[in-house]
């Protein structure tokens, strides 16, 4: 598949108005002893311990969806904006368990795509959630497709799964109608916000609700009454892979539900949370994790308008956690921090983490009223941060957490749907990528002298194989346990930390592993280096393989530290004098040989991660082709 987003847009934080300490009420409190045993009370009687919050049982999807549509009926659940004119609309969840109903009515008997494969393909935006609801409370089999694939990938994953229907939004409507004459097999488009009638094959969404509801009005109550088999193939999902061709991967009910069932115990959350929804709806982190998990709490879900919105639109909803990738926590940290700086306080700011977190250390803490001015620019109530998909740099989670923030970081694939570990809330460590969840196993194997091994899965999470492709399915399953293909370690208590994938490994010709995450982590803290890719290039002539580096220079930072007008030969001596610096950390034989300094984007994955295999491929056609 192709990239999420190329870049993250230049977006703006407001100014920051930071307050001396002085300025600072909490911090001048004079705290007895009594004051101090209350607090430290309060904060035991609010806090779990490690025994965790209490567990769920579900079994379906359609469980976790009758509960909260009639148990939250009249509570917000989507937060969208549909007008721009006129702000953020709350949809409860009593409207979207009749839309769910309806359209479930109407896909099942209308239009007879019971038990159908049907694609849905757009933007994150209600009719997106109310389709894939109904796909997983009977109608077929759910196909969530990227929403950035060209139009003959498209065509070749509309093919391949079989897709008896599409459900598109109307910004995909020009490419739905260029790829529909090559896909004779699809029955209906059906476009998401539109009332059209059925002509030929294409029909709005709208109207196939509206025959659903005639369905129900008329008695018909077959949709919601309908038994779920857990195990049942139900969603089918197309990898990005970093490392190989697009697989599909077969989830069923009891997979999803089971990773609410993972989660709860470790997370708190409740009605009076609002989750912030910014990563694309197609990828299970952000459909089961930003979407499933929060109805089974009964939170609210804010969508996010686009990158380019993200200040405006935290501080006009008001969200308490937000679920995102490494690249775009990183970017938000450095647009705060850079915010702070332009406001003269940054040495305030580090004061007062130097102060609130001795005062946390002995029970009291202010955190989030000392750094409301931080918070505010983030609608003031963010609470918790979860990062995955990808490594993400500690010094970010560990200011976060300096700021009073929760940061979680979870683990797990797209075959596990996708959580198989996670921080728990009270005892996150940063820098582990979290704990084994509770309904599965996570076991290291054959570790090395540092207890550095394949990561191996087993679980109720786990998928159930690949579509069509039973010796893909072979080669990542040994009875069942799952092979990531990550290597990582495992702590006394269980904590995991992943410290490379065993298929961008590069081996030296005396046997030793270089794993380029390793060195990716020390470059990107390099301010002159934007993005970067470290891989083993094969030089004709050479046994052995060069460690070589592809760098996106961060050109802005570039010129406002080292000047304008800098011509290519400039800006690769500072950044090779950069990246000698990192090889000093390094042992000999993982040090950077070799510099490219790169002038396009990396093609990415859905959730960010630099597709290597793809970035090689290229290099090795170009090469072949000067060649000739």
């Amino acid at each position: 598949m192709v990239r999420f987003f190329k870049k993250i847009p230049n977006f703006k934080l407001p100014k920051y108005k930071m307050r001396d300490i002085d300025d600072i009420e909490e911090l001048k409190a004079d705290y007895t002893l009594e004051a101090i045993e209350e607090m430290k009370k309060k904060q035991q009687d609010e806090k779990v311990g490690a025994h965790g919050y209490p567990e769920t049982d579900y079994q379906t999807v359609k469980e976790i969806f009758d509960r909260s549509t009639e148990l939250f009926k009249d509570r917000p659940f989507i937060v969208e904006k549909f007008n721009k004119k006129e702000g953020f609309k709350e949809i409860t969840y009593g409207q979207f368990r009749e839309d769910v109903l309806n359209l479930g009515t109407g896909l099942s008997r209308a239009f007879k795509l019971q038990d159908e494969k049907i694609m849905i393909i757009g933007e994150t935006t209600y009719p997106w959630y109310v389709s894939y609801m109904a796909m997983l409370c009977g109608v077929g089999i759910a196909v969530p497709t990227d929403k950035e694939l060209p139009d003959n990938e498209l065509e070749n994953i509309i093919k391949r799964s079989d897709a008896a229907a599409i459900i598109y939004s109307p910004k995909k409507k020009d490419q739905i109608k260029k790829v529909a004459n090559k896909c004779p097999g699809v029955k209906y488009f059906i476009e998401m916000k539109s009332d059209d009638k059925l002509e030929g094959r294409f029909v709005g969404m709208e109207f196939v609700m509206q025959e659903g509801k005639f369905l129900r009005d008329m008695g018909q109550n077959f949709f919601e009454e309908k038994k779920i088999d857990p195990e049942a193939f139900a969603v089918l999902l197309f990898t990005s892979g970093t490392t190989s061709a697009a697989k599909g991967v077969m989830l069923c009910n009891r997979n999803l539900a089971y990773n609410i069932n993972a989660v709860a115990p470790y997370v708190y959350l409740d009605v009076n949370d609002r989750l912030f929804s910014v990563l694309p709806l197609h990828h299970t982190y952000e459909s089961t994790i930003g979407f499933l998990l929060p109805m089974a709490m009964g939170c609210s879900i804010a969508v996010c308008q686009g990158l380019r919105h993200i200040a405006n639109d935290m501080k006009e909803t008001s969200p308490t956690a937000i679920i995102a990738v490494p690249l775009l926590i990183e970017s938000l940290y450095k647009k705060i921090n850079q915010g702070i700086e332009k406001s003269g306080k940054a040495s305030v700011v580090k004061s007062m983490i130097t102060v609130t977190n001795a005062m946390k250390n002995l029970g009291i803490d202010v955190k989030r009223k000392v750094f409301r001015d931080i918070y505010e620019n983030l609608g003031g109530k963010l609470r918790i941060v979860v990062s995955a998909a990808a490594p993400i740099d500690p010094a970010v989670g560990k200011w976060l957490e300096d700021i009073g923030i929760i940061f979680l970081q979870g683990y797990g694939l797209t075959e596990t749907a996708p959580i198989a570990a996670l921080t728990p809330d009270w005892d996150p460590r940063v820098g582990s990528v979290g704990k084994a969840v509770v309904c599965n196993e996570i076991k290291i194997d054959s570790p090395n002298e540092k207890g550095e091994g394949q990561i191996l899965i087993k679980g109720k999470t786990v998928m159930l194989g690949y579509y069509e492709d039973q010796d893909a399915t072979d080669e990542v399953m040994d009875g069942e346990w799952f092979n990531s293909g990550d290597i990582g370690y495992m702590d006394e208590d269980g904590y995991v930390y992943i410290t490379g994938r065993s298929k961008n490994v590069i081996v030296t010709q005396n046997g030793k592993n270089i794993y380029p995450e390793e060195i990716e982590g020390l470059l990107a803290k390099v301010e002159e280096i934007k993005e970067c890719m470290v891989y083993g290039k094969e030089v004709a002539g050479e046994k052995e393989l060069i460690i070589t580096v592809k760098v996106i220079p961060n050109y802005e930072y570039i010129e406002e530290t080292h000047g304008k007008d800098l011509d290519e030969d400039a800006v690769y001596k500072i950044i090779w004098n950069q990246i000698k610096q990192v090889n000093r950390k390094l042992s000999n034989y993982k040090t950077v040989k070799k510099l490219e300094i790169k002038t396009d984007e990396f093609e990415k994955t859905t959730t960010m991660k630099i597709k290597r295999f793809a970035e090689i491929a290229k290099d090795k056609a170009k090469e072949a082709q000067a060649d000739k």
